[in-house]
C-alpha cells in the first residue's frame, strides 16, 4: 500500500499483471521473456522485515542501480532495460504513480544459484572468520590485521542463495559443485573486475565499498549481470572521510536501525518492535545522501534512466 503523507510504498499492487516473486524488499513481476522489478521502500533487519517502510529507499536502490549498469554499459551485459515508465509495457503506465522512480524493468535470465561475494576490507562475518581462523572462508589473510583493515587484493567469497533467514558462505569447491569449474571462475573474475571499478569509482567520491555482493545469470548462454549492483542495501558503503581500521565504521545504509534493535530487549524474531519517527528519518538520509555523494545529484533532482 502507498502512504502519500510518508510516499512510502510497503507493496506493490499490480492488478492483472503476474507476480513472479516477492522478496523481503522487491516486488518481481513476470511479463514473458522479461521481468519488471520494483523496490518497495521495505526495510528487513536481522531477516525480519520491518512495519515502517524508510522513505525513498526503494527509489534509491533503483536509481542507484540504473547508474552503474549505464556506467559499464559496453563493458560488461547486464539485465538492464530501462526504467523509463514511459518506454514500459502499455498494460504497466496505469500504474505509474507506485512504479515512477523505483521500477526496471529487465531481461529474464537463468539466475546462477550463487551470491558473489567480493570483500575489500575485513568487517562483519569475514571479521569473525579472521579471529578465529586467520582466514576468511577458507582464504588465508596476513597476520595482524584489525576489524575494517583493507585487504590489497580482494577476496572472491561465494555464498549460497536463501529465500529466507541468511545467505551461507560457502568454499570455491562449493562453487564449482554447483555451476561447473569454466562458469565459477568466470563469476569470479567478472565480480572481482568489477569490484575494483566500482571500488576505484566510489573512492573518487569519497565512499569506501567495503564488500559488495553481485548476481549473474545466464542469457543467451552467456553470463550476464542481473539484480541490483553497488547500492546501500548489497553493499557496506562508509564515508571515507570516517575512515580508521580497527573498530566499526558509520556506513550509509541500515546499520543506523541495526543500531537502534541492538539496544532493546528483542529476541530478532517477529514481530518487529516498532521504529522511531527519528530513526526512519535518519536513515532515510543516509539512503540519500550515498546516492547523493556517488551521482553527484541529489535524488530529487534524477529523472530515470
Amino acid at each position: 500500500m502507498v502512504s502519500s503523507r510518508q510516499s512510502v510504498l510497503l507493496q506493490s499492487n499490480l492488478t492483472g499483471v503476474k507476480l513472479f516473486s516477492r522478496g523481503k524488499v522487491r516486488d518481481v513481476y513476470d511479463l514473458g521473456d522479461k521481468l519488471l522489478i520494483v523496490a518497495t521502500d521495505r526495510l528487513s533487519a536481522f531477516d525480519v522485515v520491518m512495519n515502517e517502510g524508510i522513505p525513498d529507499k526503494g527509489r534509491v536502490l533503483t536509481q542507484l542501480s540504473c547508474f552503474w549498469f549505464n556506467r559499464v554499459k559496453g563493458e560488461i551485459r547486464h539485465h538492464f532495460i530501462t526504467a523509463r515508465v514511459a518506454e514500459f509495457p502499455q498494460e504497466l503506465r496505469a500504474f505509474a504513480d507506485q512504479l515512477q522512480g523505483r521500477s526496471m524493468l529487465v531481461h529474464k535470465t537463468k539466475p546462477f544459484p550463487i551470491e558473489c561475494v567480493v570483500r575489500g576490507y575485513l568487517v562483519g562475518s569475514g571479521w569473525k572468520d579472521y579471529q578465529a581462523t586467520g582466514s576468511v572462508c577458507g582464504i588465508k589473510l596476513p597476520a595482524g590485521l584489525q576489524e575494517a583493515s583493507r585487504l590489497e587484493d580482494p577476496i572472491f567469497t561465494p555464498a549460497t542463495k536463501a529465500q529466507t533467514g541468511h545467505d551461507e558462505n560457502i568454499t570455491w569447491e562449493g562453487m564449482v559443485e554447483r555451476v561447473g569449474k569454466d562458469a565459477a571462475a568466470t563469476l569470479r573474475d567478472m565480480s572481482l573486475d568489477l569490484y575494483r571499478k566500482g571500488r576505484e569509482f566510489a573512492a573518487s567520491r569519497g565512499i569506501i565499498i567495503a564488500d559488495t555482493k553481485f548476481e549473474w545469470g545466464l542469457k543467451d548462454n552467456e553470463p550476464i549481470l542481473i539484480d541490483e549492483v553497488l547500492t546501500p542495501d548489497s553493499s557496506r558503503f562508509w564515508p571515507a572521510s570516517e575512515y580508521a581500521a580497527g573498530k566499526s565504521q558509520p556506513s550509509f545504509d541500515k546499520q543506523f536501525v541495526r543500531d537502534y534493535l541492538e539496544s532493546l530487549h528483542w529476541n530478532k524474531q517477529p514481530p518487529p518492535p516498532p521504529l522511531p519517527v527519528e530513526v526512519v528519518e535518519k536513515t532515510a538520509e543516509k539512503y540519500r545522501e550515498a546516492y547523493r555523494l556517488l551521482t553527484g545529484v541529489s535524488l530529487s533532482e534524477v529523472s530515470p534512466q
